[in-house]
């Protein structure tokens, strides 16, 4: 089997610009790259490719995955049945929030919000994100960012935070701007600083992937996105071009 890049785009719903990162990564290399620059995909890739997707969906960074699969101890099939699990407590959510409708539409006045309950989905999740993190997830970013951050005080937060949200309002000033204007520019070299000064070594790779995580992880585009609808597209937009 040998598909394009733009044929497992299709097939798995990850995008183009997604999978070059995972390339440029090294977290997903095509098993074939010819002289003319295509790329192409085998089942081995496809499989690389659901172990990535299972740990983005424990909400995982790219460079805590990086980590996780360079692991010879890392227990893909262990992964995949803890994934099976997870999506048995959402079916079965789901099954009870169809079931509810079911019974508003037949007039049915019983308020039960039991089925919106995220608990046990949340905790499941949780505990499977500590344990792989435990077995196979230590990376320098995640092991920098944990030594730097443990002894922040509440003052230290605060100005962190601070700081963090005049960038932010620098970014929103600025969005009738192109992504490429010299001031938008400055705003990512800012952020890009700001990271590599309280959290961690923030290499323009890592950068590149947190640019991609604030439009595809929802979390994280709801969050930036309270500053300014469009603020998460626009910061990912200007960082793609930063680290192009």
């Amino acid at each position: 089997m040998k598909m394009t890049v733009k044929e497992v785009a299709t097939l798995t719903g990850v995008s183009v610009r997604t999978l070059h990162y995972y390339h440029r990564e090294g977290i997903l290399i095509p098993s074939e790259i010819t002289q003319n620059k295509y790329r192409y995909y085998d089942a081995t890739n496809l499989s690389q490719l659901q172990n990535i997707l299972f740990l983005r969906e424990l909400d995982f960074s790219i460079q805590e995955i990086k980590g996780v699969l360079a692991n010879p101890d890392y227990d893909e099939m262990d992964a995949f049945k803890k994934q099976r699990h997870l999506l048995m407590l959402k079916r079965r959510r789901l099954d009870k929030l169809i079931a509810l409708l079911e019974q508003k539409l037949e007039g049915a006045k019983t308020m039960n919000f039991k089925p919106f309950d995220m608990t046990e989905i949340d905790a499941n999740k949780k505990q499977y994100e500590t344990e792989v993190k435990q077995r196979w997830g230590k990376t320098d970013a995640y092991s920098q960012s944990q030594k730097r951050t443990k002894n922040y005080t509440p003052e230290n937060w605060e100005a962190i935070h601070n700081e963090a949200e005049a960038i932010y309002a620098g970014f929103v000033a600025n969005m009738d701007r192109k992504s490429s204007d010299p001031a938008v520019q400055d705003l990512v070299a800012q952020w890009q600083a700001h990271i590599s000064r309280h959290y961690y070594d923030c290499t323009k790779e890592i950068l590149s992937g947190l640019g991609l995580m604030y439009i595809h992880d929802d979390r994280f585009k709801k969050n930036i996105d309270t500053h300014a609808e469009g603020l998460a597209q626009f910061m990912s937009d200007a960082i793609g071009i930063y680290t192009d």
